[in-house]
């Protein structure tokens, strides 16, 4: 599934070569694809479990999945669809909206930074540091000189995180502006979406040109640690995708459960006579 959805490292980026709709690698259906969605929820939960064990030993690997997209692609549906058959003990979901006042008086790293995953853990950033190049950029709420720096920060922390052993996902979960309208409708229809709805977000179609020209240049200067390409009108299939992603990652670290510290047949005999 990486490989199918991997930006290469590099590589231009134009996302209208991208089809939100596809199923690359996928199961045949929805009705395959939900299945198989819950066959990968028992395998996730059996490694995260080994992951959060090791960090009893020793062992600082931890998972940090990145979220990004426009309005109405699903970042809070992947979060209570891939992660809700894990142990939430074992995970840390952040959302970053517009930053505080207090954020604001540091770098734009710092509340991530704050928000990292420990030892063990599995992360999950709903939008994140990329906030700072994308709305900051099409909004024009930093110099351009400042945003233009912030690319390079971005790549300097990803790999200062990687060298601290922390495997970052990073998915775009790419939704066709068609798709985008016919959710916005469906929270107008729905009333009890009507809190899910916000008429800026009407504005924000307005600048979807600008918005996709700033998801591609992160998407090219920030490549070092690869971005996946999720299409997004399938909900079905973006969940199982990014399961799938998740999975591969999880199964490359192969987390171990920890061996005993402690006489295994000692404190059986004593709890044997202990009646």
């Amino acid at each position: 599934m990486g490989r199918l959805l991997r930006v290469p490292e590099g590589a231009r980026v134009d996302l209208s070569s991208y089809d939100a709709e596809g199923t690359p690698g996928g199961p045949a259906d929805k009705a395959a694809g939900l299945e198989a969605t819950a066959r990968l929820g028992e395998r996730l939960a059996g490694l995260q479990e080994r992951l959060w064990a090791g960090a009893t030993a020793g062992d600082r690997r931890r998972i940090l999945l990145v979220l990004q997209g426009m309005d109405t692609s699903g970042k809070g549906g992947t979060v209570k669809h891939v992660i809700g058959p894990l142990n939430p003990s074992g995970c840390r979901v952040r959302s970053f909206k517009a930053p505080t006042q207090q954020e604001r008086k540091h770098s734009f790293l710092w509340r991530i930074r704050r928000a990292l995953p420990q030892p063990g853990e599995i992360g999950i950033f709903d939008r994140s540091h990329y906030e700072d190049v994308l709305i900051g950029r099409v909004r024009e709420l930093a110099p351009p000189t400042e945003i233009e720096a912030r690319y390079g920060q971005i790549n300097d922390f990803e790999k200062a995180l990687a060298d601290d052993g922390v495997t970052v996902i990073k998915c775009f979960l790419h939704i066709s502006y068609e798709q985008q309208r016919r959710r916005l409708l469906e929270r107008l229809d729905n009333p009890d979406k009507h809190w899910k709805f916000n008429p800026g977000d009407i504005d924000e179609r307005a600048l979807w040109p600008a918005y996709q020209e700033a998801y591609e240049l992160a998407l090219e200067r920030c490549s070092a640690i690869p971005w996946y390409v999720v299409p997004a009108d399938r909900k079905w299939f973006r969940n199982w995708a990014i399961s799938k992603l998740l999975l591969e990652h999880l199964e490359e670290l192969d987390p171990q459960y920890p061996k005993a510290d402690f006489d295994v047949t000692e404190c059986r005999n004593r709890l044997s006579k202990d009646h």
